[in-house]
């Protein structure tokens, strides 16, 4: 990928094709480059909170992985990191990469017709979480795909 690098206030990626302004890089390049100078820089260190909103947005799917694993050792190192989503696939990846030592939640907000309330569900483990709107979804994709490729024969 590069060295991230800086002039003034200015960030530019120096890789094989020369320096390239941060402006002119894909945002999920810039996402990730922006990560590496936060660490380099030393602003995420043990209690330090990142807030990121949906870090998947713009990003190659392929990346997703190395996203998490970077998240995850940012928690191990003591750093609180809260994210939000709409994505199964980087919720799966926590899921994956995550253990019983991990300090890792899951948490559903909903709201409860009954009492027209806000409620929150939290849990360690992505398949705990309930209601999940973005498991259904996924689930419904699922279901359909294979109606889909069985012409009908389901119903």
């Amino acid at each position: 990928m590069g060295k991230i690098t800086s002039k003034g206030e200015e960030f530019f990626l120096k890789n094989d094709q020369g320096q390239l302004e941060f402006t002119l890089l894909a945002e999920g390049v810039r996402k990730l480059g922006l990560l590496w100078v936060l660490i380099q820089n030393g602003t995420l260190l043990n209690g330090s909170v990142l807030l990121w909103d949906e870090p998947e947005t713009n990003l190659n799917p392929k990346l997703m992985r190395t996203v998490v694993e970077i998240l995850v050792e940012l928690q191990r190192m003591g750093v609180q990191i809260f994210i939000t989503t709409h994505n199964y696939s980087i919720l799966k990846e926590f899921d994956l990469q995550t253990g019983p030592e991990d300090k890792v939640l899951f948490h559903s907000l909903f709201k409860n017709e009954k009492a027209s309330d806000i409620e929150c569900n939290s849990c360690k483990r992505y398949s705990d979480v309930l209601p999940n709107a973005i498991d259904d979804a996924f689930g419904g994709f699922v279901d359909r795909e294979i109606d889909k490729s069985m012409g009908g024969l389901g119903k």
